[in-house]
Protein backbone atom coordinates (compact mmCIF):
# COMPACT_ATOMS: atom_id res chain seq x y z
CA UNK A 1 0.00 0.00 0.00
CA UNK A 2 1.05 3.54 -0.77
CA UNK A 3 -0.32 6.33 0.72
CA UNK A 4 -1.70 9.28 -1.34
CA UNK A 5 -3.34 12.31 -0.79
CA UNK A 6 -5.51 14.35 -2.88
CA UNK A 7 -5.25 18.10 -2.59
CA UNK A 8 -8.74 19.72 -4.07
CA UNK A 9 -8.92 23.85 -4.62
CA UNK A 10 -12.45 23.87 -4.74
CA UNK A 11 -12.24 27.70 -6.31
CA UNK A 12 -10.57 26.99 -9.35
CA UNK A 13 -12.23 26.67 -12.75
CA UNK A 14 -15.46 27.71 -13.86
CA UNK A 15 -18.72 27.59 -12.07
CA UNK A 16 -19.35 23.67 -13.57
CA UNK A 17 -15.87 22.85 -12.57
CA UNK A 18 -16.51 23.98 -9.10
CA UNK A 19 -19.58 21.94 -8.60
CA UNK A 20 -18.02 18.64 -10.08
CA UNK A 21 -15.62 19.16 -7.29
CA UNK A 22 -18.10 18.52 -4.76
CA UNK A 23 -18.75 15.06 -5.86
CA UNK A 24 -15.32 14.18 -6.79
CA UNK A 25 -14.36 12.80 -3.24
CA UNK A 26 -17.13 9.80 -4.12
CA UNK A 27 -15.64 9.71 -7.64
CA UNK A 28 -11.93 8.92 -6.16
CA UNK A 29 -13.37 6.36 -4.14
CA UNK A 30 -15.03 4.60 -6.49
CA UNK A 31 -11.79 4.85 -9.14
CA UNK A 32 -9.01 4.67 -7.43
CA UNK A 33 -7.02 1.36 -6.80
CA UNK A 34 -7.23 0.84 -3.35
CA UNK A 35 -5.06 -1.99 -3.12
CA UNK A 36 -2.44 -0.25 -4.02
CA UNK A 37 -3.14 3.39 -2.62
CA UNK A 38 -4.74 4.38 0.72
CA UNK A 39 -6.46 8.21 -0.31
CA UNK A 40 -6.64 10.88 1.81
CA UNK A 41 -8.88 13.70 0.63
CA UNK A 42 -8.46 17.62 1.60
CA UNK A 43 -9.86 20.70 0.15
CA UNK A 44 -8.04 23.76 0.65
CA UNK A 45 -9.35 26.67 2.87
CA UNK A 46 -6.91 29.83 1.76
CA UNK A 47 -3.83 30.97 -0.45
CA UNK A 48 -1.12 28.61 0.48
CA UNK A 49 -3.32 26.37 1.91
CA UNK A 50 -1.90 23.61 -0.56
CA UNK A 51 1.68 24.20 -0.11
CA UNK A 52 1.15 23.87 3.67
CA UNK A 53 -0.48 20.24 2.95
CA UNK A 54 1.79 19.17 0.23
CA UNK A 55 5.01 20.10 2.49
CA UNK A 56 3.79 17.69 5.61
CA UNK A 57 2.80 14.79 3.08
CA UNK A 58 6.33 15.02 1.78
CA UNK A 59 7.77 15.34 5.29
CA UNK A 60 5.13 12.01 6.66
CA UNK A 61 7.43 10.23 3.55
CA UNK A 62 3.98 9.95 1.27
CA UNK A 63 4.46 8.60 -2.29
CA UNK A 64 2.30 11.29 -3.70
CA UNK A 65 0.18 14.11 -3.45
CA UNK A 66 -2.44 15.11 -5.77
CA UNK A 67 -3.53 18.52 -6.95
CA UNK A 68 -6.76 18.70 -8.19
CA UNK A 69 -7.24 22.19 -9.74
CA UNK A 70 -5.47 24.09 -12.42
CA UNK A 71 -1.73 25.32 -13.09
CA UNK A 72 -2.06 27.93 -10.04
CA UNK A 73 -2.93 25.04 -7.79
CA UNK A 74 -0.56 22.45 -9.26
CA UNK A 75 2.13 25.21 -8.31
CA UNK A 76 1.43 25.49 -4.77
CA UNK A 77 1.57 21.81 -4.04
CA UNK A 78 4.56 21.69 -6.21
CA UNK A 79 6.31 24.61 -3.70
CA UNK A 80 5.63 22.03 -1.11
CA UNK A 81 6.73 19.19 -3.04
CA UNK A 82 10.27 20.38 -4.93
CA UNK A 83 13.21 18.56 -4.20
CA UNK A 84 11.61 15.35 -2.04
CA UNK A 85 10.66 11.94 -2.98
CA UNK A 86 7.22 12.62 -2.63
CA UNK A 87 5.52 12.56 -6.38
CA UNK A 88 2.96 15.42 -7.58
CA UNK A 89 0.04 13.83 -8.98
CA UNK A 90 -2.60 15.94 -11.22
CA UNK A 91 -6.64 15.75 -11.71
CA UNK A 92 -7.14 18.78 -14.12
CA UNK A 93 -9.83 20.83 -12.94
CA UNK A 94 -8.58 24.53 -13.98
CA UNK A 95 -9.47 26.85 -16.49
CA UNK A 96 -6.43 26.40 -18.65
CA UNK A 97 -4.46 23.36 -17.61
CA UNK A 98 -1.01 23.47 -19.44
CA UNK A 99 1.04 21.77 -17.18
CA UNK A 100 -1.15 18.78 -17.23
CA UNK A 101 -1.70 18.93 -20.98
CA UNK A 102 1.74 19.05 -21.80
CA UNK A 103 2.03 15.86 -19.64
CA UNK A 104 -0.76 14.26 -21.34
CA UNK A 105 -2.96 13.78 -18.83
CA UNK A 106 -6.03 13.07 -19.14
CA UNK A 107 -8.62 15.66 -19.04
CA UNK A 108 -11.70 14.22 -17.66
CA UNK A 109 -11.40 13.68 -14.13
CA UNK A 110 -12.39 9.78 -13.86
CA UNK A 111 -9.93 9.08 -16.52
CA UNK A 112 -7.00 11.15 -14.54
CA UNK A 113 -7.73 9.11 -11.86
CA UNK A 114 -7.45 5.78 -13.40
CA UNK A 115 -4.12 6.86 -14.97
CA UNK A 116 -2.82 7.29 -11.52
CA UNK A 117 -3.83 3.53 -10.74
CA UNK A 118 -1.16 2.89 -13.50
CA UNK A 119 1.70 5.34 -13.43
CA UNK A 120 5.13 5.64 -12.59
CA UNK A 121 6.73 8.74 -11.45
CA UNK A 122 9.30 10.76 -13.77
CA UNK A 123 11.53 13.51 -12.82
CA UNK A 124 11.22 17.20 -13.89
CA UNK A 125 12.95 20.67 -14.30
CA UNK A 126 11.38 23.20 -12.39
CA UNK A 127 11.66 27.34 -12.50
CA UNK A 128 12.48 30.14 -10.25
CA UNK A 129 12.08 33.87 -11.21
CA UNK A 130 13.58 35.97 -8.19
CA UNK A 131 12.95 33.01 -6.01
CA UNK A 132 9.22 32.16 -6.95
CA UNK A 133 8.60 28.84 -8.09
CA UNK A 134 7.23 28.02 -11.78
CA UNK A 135 6.41 24.51 -13.29
CA UNK A 136 5.08 25.88 -16.50
CA UNK A 137 5.57 29.16 -17.77
CA UNK A 138 6.20 33.05 -16.12
CA UNK A 139 6.61 35.98 -18.43
CA UNK A 140 6.22 39.72 -19.04
CA UNK A 141 4.19 41.84 -21.27
CA UNK A 142 1.07 41.57 -22.61
CA UNK A 143 0.15 37.90 -21.63
CA UNK A 144 0.99 39.43 -17.92
CA UNK A 145 -1.30 42.45 -18.34
CA UNK A 146 -3.99 39.28 -19.73
CA UNK A 147 -3.08 37.76 -16.54
CA UNK A 148 -3.86 40.21 -13.91
CA UNK A 149 -7.31 40.97 -15.90
CA UNK A 150 -8.01 37.55 -15.50
CA UNK A 151 -7.17 37.54 -12.07
CA UNK A 152 -9.51 40.05 -11.09
CA UNK A 153 -12.79 38.63 -13.30
CA UNK A 154 -15.85 37.62 -11.63
CA UNK A 155 -15.93 34.71 -14.59
CA UNK A 156 -13.64 32.31 -15.38
CA UNK A 157 -13.06 29.94 -18.30
CA UNK A 158 -11.34 30.03 -21.87
CA UNK A 159 -14.51 32.81 -23.10
CA UNK A 160 -13.76 34.80 -20.49
CA UNK A 161 -9.67 35.04 -21.47
CA UNK A 162 -10.26 35.74 -25.21
CA UNK A 163 -12.50 38.78 -24.13
CA UNK A 164 -10.08 40.13 -21.96
CA UNK A 165 -7.23 39.72 -24.94
CA UNK A 166 -9.76 41.54 -27.47
CA UNK A 167 -10.41 44.15 -25.21
CA UNK A 168 -6.70 45.08 -24.78
CA UNK A 169 -4.80 43.85 -27.76
CA UNK A 170 -4.79 46.54 -29.52
CA UNK A 171 -4.13 49.48 -27.24
CA UNK A 172 -1.12 47.24 -25.75
CA UNK A 173 2.04 49.85 -26.03
CA UNK A 174 5.47 46.94 -25.93
CA UNK A 175 8.37 47.51 -23.64
CA UNK A 176 12.12 47.31 -23.78
CA UNK A 177 13.75 44.58 -22.13
CA UNK A 178 16.98 43.59 -22.10
CA UNK A 179 18.47 39.79 -21.72
CA UNK A 180 21.81 39.32 -19.68
CA UNK A 181 23.17 35.81 -19.28
CA UNK A 182 24.37 32.19 -20.15
CA UNK A 183 26.32 33.45 -23.01
CA UNK A 184 23.47 35.48 -24.32
CA UNK A 185 23.18 39.75 -24.07
CA UNK A 186 20.54 41.06 -26.34
CA UNK A 187 17.89 43.97 -26.11
CA UNK A 188 14.38 43.79 -27.35
CA UNK A 189 11.19 46.18 -27.80
CA UNK A 190 8.85 43.22 -27.35
CA UNK A 191 4.77 42.45 -27.12
CA UNK A 192 5.23 40.09 -24.63
CA UNK A 193 8.50 37.91 -23.28
CA UNK A 194 7.61 33.97 -21.94
CA UNK A 195 10.15 31.86 -20.08
CA UNK A 196 9.28 28.14 -20.97
CA UNK A 197 9.46 25.34 -18.95
CA UNK A 198 6.38 23.73 -20.37
CA UNK A 199 4.79 23.94 -23.79
CA UNK A 200 2.11 25.81 -23.53
CA UNK A 201 0.34 29.20 -21.60
CA UNK A 202 -2.71 26.19 -21.27
CA UNK A 203 -6.13 25.45 -23.36
CA UNK A 204 -3.56 24.10 -26.07
CA UNK A 205 -2.17 27.69 -26.82
CA UNK A 206 1.13 26.40 -27.32
CA UNK A 207 3.73 29.17 -26.91
CA UNK A 208 6.74 27.26 -26.63
CA UNK A 209 6.07 24.17 -29.17
CA UNK A 210 9.81 22.78 -28.46
CA UNK A 211 10.26 23.13 -24.84
CA UNK A 212 10.84 20.46 -22.45
CA UNK A 213 10.96 19.51 -18.88
CA UNK A 214 13.79 17.42 -19.00
CA UNK A 215 16.52 19.44 -20.84
CA UNK A 216 17.85 21.79 -18.28
CA UNK A 217 16.75 24.71 -20.20
CA UNK A 218 14.02 27.24 -20.51
CA UNK A 219 12.97 28.20 -23.82
CA UNK A 220 12.46 32.07 -24.33
CA UNK A 221 9.91 33.22 -26.49
CA UNK A 222 10.39 36.70 -27.65
CA UNK A 223 7.02 38.02 -29.26
CA UNK A 224 8.25 41.29 -31.83
CA UNK A 225 6.73 44.26 -30.60
CA UNK A 226 5.28 44.54 -34.28
CA UNK A 227 3.47 41.41 -33.56
CA UNK A 228 -0.43 43.36 -33.99
CA UNK A 229 0.27 43.08 -37.46
CA UNK A 230 0.25 39.76 -37.73
CA UNK A 231 -2.34 38.62 -34.83
CA UNK A 232 -4.48 36.55 -36.70
CA UNK A 233 -1.75 34.10 -38.41
CA UNK A 234 -0.27 34.36 -34.96
CA UNK A 235 -3.49 32.74 -33.41
CA UNK A 236 -3.67 30.20 -36.03
CA UNK A 237 0.15 29.18 -35.19
CA UNK A 238 -0.58 29.15 -31.64
CA UNK A 239 -2.79 26.64 -31.01
CA UNK A 240 -1.46 24.61 -34.39
CA UNK A 241 2.32 24.51 -32.58
CA UNK A 242 4.12 26.39 -34.89
CA UNK A 243 4.84 29.55 -33.61
CA UNK A 244 8.33 29.40 -33.07
CA UNK A 245 8.18 29.11 -37.06
CA UNK A 246 6.73 32.67 -37.24
CA UNK A 247 8.94 35.59 -38.16
CA UNK A 248 7.52 37.31 -35.35
CA UNK A 249 8.52 35.03 -33.10
CA UNK A 250 12.25 34.63 -31.67
CA UNK A 251 13.71 31.65 -29.66
CA UNK A 252 15.93 31.56 -27.13
CA UNK A 253 17.44 28.87 -24.53
CA UNK A 254 19.23 29.20 -21.79
CA UNK A 255 19.71 27.38 -18.09
CA UNK A 256 19.81 30.90 -16.38
CA UNK A 257 18.85 34.54 -17.32
CA UNK A 258 18.27 38.52 -16.01
CA UNK A 259 15.51 40.23 -17.37
CA UNK A 260 16.42 43.99 -17.37
CA UNK A 261 13.54 46.10 -17.61
CA UNK A 262 12.79 50.06 -18.38
CA UNK A 263 10.26 50.10 -15.39
CA UNK A 264 8.43 47.47 -13.08
CA UNK A 265 5.55 45.81 -14.72
CA UNK A 266 2.80 42.96 -14.33
CA UNK A 267 4.45 39.71 -14.39
CA UNK A 268 3.15 36.23 -14.17
CA UNK A 269 4.03 33.23 -12.72
CA UNK A 270 2.03 29.83 -14.20
CA UNK A 271 -0.87 32.45 -15.27
CA UNK A 272 -1.46 34.19 -11.82
CA UNK A 273 -0.34 37.91 -11.71
CA UNK A 274 2.74 38.65 -9.25
CA UNK A 275 4.01 41.33 -7.56
CA UNK A 276 7.82 41.33 -8.83
CA UNK A 277 11.05 43.69 -8.81
CA UNK A 278 12.12 45.37 -12.21
CA UNK A 279 14.92 43.16 -12.59
CA UNK A 280 13.66 39.51 -13.00
CA UNK A 281 16.59 36.37 -12.43
CA UNK A 282 15.45 33.33 -14.02
CA UNK A 283 16.97 29.77 -13.77
CA UNK A 284 16.19 26.41 -14.19
CA UNK A 285 16.38 23.68 -11.61
CA UNK A 286 16.89 20.59 -13.32
CA UNK A 287 15.31 17.37 -12.30
CA UNK A 288 13.91 19.01 -8.97
CA UNK A 289 10.11 17.79 -8.86
CA UNK A 290 8.51 13.73 -9.85
CA UNK A 291 5.69 13.70 -11.60
CA UNK A 292 3.31 10.83 -11.40
CA UNK A 293 2.83 10.55 -16.00
CA UNK A 294 1.45 7.31 -17.69
CA UNK A 295 3.24 4.16 -17.59
CA UNK A 296 5.43 3.32 -20.26
CA UNK A 297 5.08 -0.52 -21.19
Amino acid sequence: MKNIAFIINPISGSKDTQNAKRKLPKLIMQTLDQEQWLPNIFFTEYAGHASELAYQYARMGFDAVVAVGGDGTINEVARGLRDTKTALGIIPMGSGNGFARHLNIPMRPNKAIEMLNHSEPISVDYGLANGKLFVSTCGTGFDAVIADHFAGSNKRGFTTYIQSVLKDVFSYEPQTYRLVGDGLDVTHTAFLITFANANQWGNNAIIAPKASMQDGLMDIMVMSKHAILGSASLALRLFAGSIDDSHFMDTLRAKEITLERENAAPFHIDGDPVEMEKDIHIRIVPDGLRVLVEKRF
